[in-house]
């Protein structure tokens, strides 16, 4: 199986509610930070990628149709280049609704903190492949805001524009859907993964 659809939008973009509707709409399985973070047999392969000992991207996308969110919005080119026929989906959200949104959760203390209960192969995945390699600088507003915007228009700049969509989620299934030439469901666009949902984890 190759990739059909890669997501080149940040974390906290909507891409939690992009992968349940790429699947609806037949792109599954999708991953996601989420699913990757449960598939501890794909880490050292995920390593081996991150380190350079490898360019096979199949080795832990070779069972997916679609990849949303992060390791897959880091790696974007790598990806784009890796499979030529797969769509490209650029999530975008207002600027400082997205910083507040991981400040709250993805580059908040407490996430970061909780890193030490983890296994030490996804904290190493973690902070070489997501927001997190933002460091100690994650809570800069200035940095982060800038490096969102430069990546943002990197994707725009090295994604052909008919191989790119650029799309916030609240437009729901329609330019999804013309986008990817198939049919518009009947079922309401999913809404997963907002900020109180996070937080209903935050220790207190």
């Amino acid at each position: 199986m190759a990739l059909e659809v890669i997501g080149a939008g940040m974390g906290r973009t909507g891409t939690m509610s992009l992968k349940a509707a790429l699947e609806t709409l037949g792109f599954a399985p999708c991953d996601h930070y989420s699913v990757l973070g449960m598939t501890p047999a794909l880490w050292p392969a995920w390593i081996d990628l991150i380190e350079g000992r490898s360019k096979n991207w199949q080795s832990v996308y070779g069972e997916y149709k679609a990849a949303v969110d992060c390791p897959a919005w880091f790696y974007y080119r790598e990806l784009a280049e890796f499979y030529p026929d797969a769509k490209v989906i650029l999530t975008l959200r207002e600027r400082d609704s997205w910083f507040a949104s991981t400040q709250d959760t993805v580059l908040s203390d407490w996430i970061f903190e909780s890193w030490k209960q983890w296994p030490a192969e996804l904290v190493k995945i973690t902070r070489a492949a997501t927001l997190a390699v933002a460091g100690d600088r994650r809570h800069d507003r200035d940095y982060v805001l800038d490096w969102f915007e430069r990546h943002n228009a990197e994707v725009e700049r090295t994604i052909p524009k008919a191989r790119l969509l650029i799309y916030d989620v609240s437009q729901g299934w329609k330019p999804l859907c013309e986008f990817l030439h198939v049919a518009v469901p009947t079922e309401p666009f999913p809404r997963l993964n907002d900020r109180e949902s996070w937080l209903k984890f935050r220790p207190s």
